[in-house]
């Protein structure tokens, strides 16, 4: 049976169950024995269930610092992380403590274990299964009132598909993990809107028709009451490079994340906010690492985790925007399951410079490789690792001129680790 554990050996025994993506087993049948065993924390507080493709992190942030600004004892769950897998775990806006991180885990731990060894579950649950557990135990130990629930793969047979919410938000769906959820975008869809759950009202993003036509369809099969992010009435909108703000029925929303996207993301989570009975000024609270965050200044430094193509077309419209008749420096790595060529042939064009890199993961593409994958660009060298990156980059740049560094969130977390301090 699992003792004590130091934070360390929690998440080296996280990792140990293997990659996230690559290991998943979507189903629902384990985590659910798995969390009665440990008393059903997941009916200790209420939920806003949040899936998409792009931006429901994003969502999923902004409602959270929206119920924490109203006084609600709030609970955030996101992943991937960043640095740290504490990150993950949120309770009024902070990642909890390493201690109690490696405290929820040993308590998982020793249920699956005694599982296993009973024959109730086959195998030990997954990584994101153990830690969506322990997400749910840390709600049920620190009283949260209300949690926004981010899905992690697809929506139907995640893990987090174990609530009941009081509210379901589907963000924009596009094509991503198409091994996992299908191959055709009504099918991605179908998988997302899975979550849906009969009486339980929704808030739907804009989507391509035949998204919404999957997203309508399933919600009028389940019974649940839908309102559309293209209907709201949005009025004086102003975008920056730093954020955005416009008026949604009387109220002014500030968004502090940038990008002309996260004006949509923006919209469903005040949309999602006064659904729930609460007013969205709290937006203006919400911090979202990664994403279009610009960590330093002359030159600026950017870190923006555009992993899908999706992604990387928010992007590329921010540096035309902002950044047009400025040196650009490009630091890039991705992992191998991507379409490289798409992604870096509209990026690749809007930088200077463009050093390829890789970070420390067994499913990233080797600078090397990706050089041959990537839309040809006249001044693009290869580097080892992201400080190896940071060093040829800072040679080339003025204080005028631009860095960002973009790919993979992997990428991104470890540039952050090396200059957030």
């Amino acid at each position: 049976m699992p003792g004590e554990m130091t934070y360390r050996e929690a998440v080296a025994q996280l990792y140990a169950l293997g990659n996230e993506v690559a290991t998943a087993k979507l189903g629902l049948d384990r985590i659910r024995a798995l969390l009665h065993r440990l008393g059903d924390p997941q009916t200790a507080c209420r939920f806003v269930h949040v899936a998409g493709t792009n931006g429901k992190g994003s969502v999923a942030a902004m409602i959270e610092a929206g119920l924490r600004e109203a006084g609600v004892r709030s609970g955030l769950y996101t992943s991937p992380h960043l640095v740290e897998p504490v990150e993950r775990i949120q309770i009024a806006g902070a990642p909890i403590p390493e201690n109690e991180f490696a405290e929820a885990f040993v308590e998982v731990h020793g249920a699956a274990c005694a599982m296993m060894a009973n024959g109730e579950i086959d195998l030990h649950p997954t990584y994101f299964e153990c830690v969506t557990a322990m997400a749910f135990l840390v709600f049920r130990r620190r009283r949260v009132e209300m949690a926004a629930m981010e899905v992690g793969l697809g929506g139907r047979l995640d893990a987090t598909n174990v609530i009941a919410p009081d509210l379901c938000v589907i963000t924009p769906v596009d094509f991503d993990h198409q091994s996992f959820l299908g191959n055709s975008i009504e099918q991605i869809a179908a998988e997302k809107a899975g979550i849906l759950k009969p009486g339980v009202p929704a808030i739907f993003a804009r989507q391509h028709a035949a998204v919404m036509r999957v997203l309508e369809t399933q919600a009028a099969g389940v019974g649940a009451p839908f309102e559309l992010a293209a209907d709201a009435a949005v009025s004086g909108l102003q975008v920056t490079a730093r954020g955005s703000s416009f008026r949604l029925n009387g109220e002014t929303i500030n968004c502090p994340l940038a990008g002309e996207h996260q004006v949509e993301n923006a919209v469903v989570a005040a949309m999602a906010l006064r659904r729930l009975g609460y007013r969205a000024s709290g937006i203006a609270k919400t911090r979202w690492p990664g994403r279009l965050e610009r960590i330093a200044e002359r030159p600026d430094i950017i870190l923006d985790g555009a992993h899908n193509l999706a992604g990387v077309h928010a992007l590329a419209g921010y540096l035309r925007r902002f950044f047009s008749g400025r040196a650009v420096h490009l630091i890039y790595g991705v992992m191998r399951d991507k379409p490289v060529g798409e992604m870096t042939a509209e990026l690749f064009p809007l930088a200077a410079t463009v050093v390829v890199t890789a970070p420390a993961n067994t499913r990233a593409m080797p600078p090397d490789d990706l050089i041959r994958a990537a839309a040809a660009h006249s001044n693009m060298r290869a580097a080892r690792n992201i400080q190896a990156a940071l060093d040829l980059v800072r040679g080339a740049a003025s204080p005028e001129d631009a860095i960002i560094i973009t790919g993979s969130l992997f990428l991104v977390g470890e540039a952050r680790a090396l200059l957030v301090k």
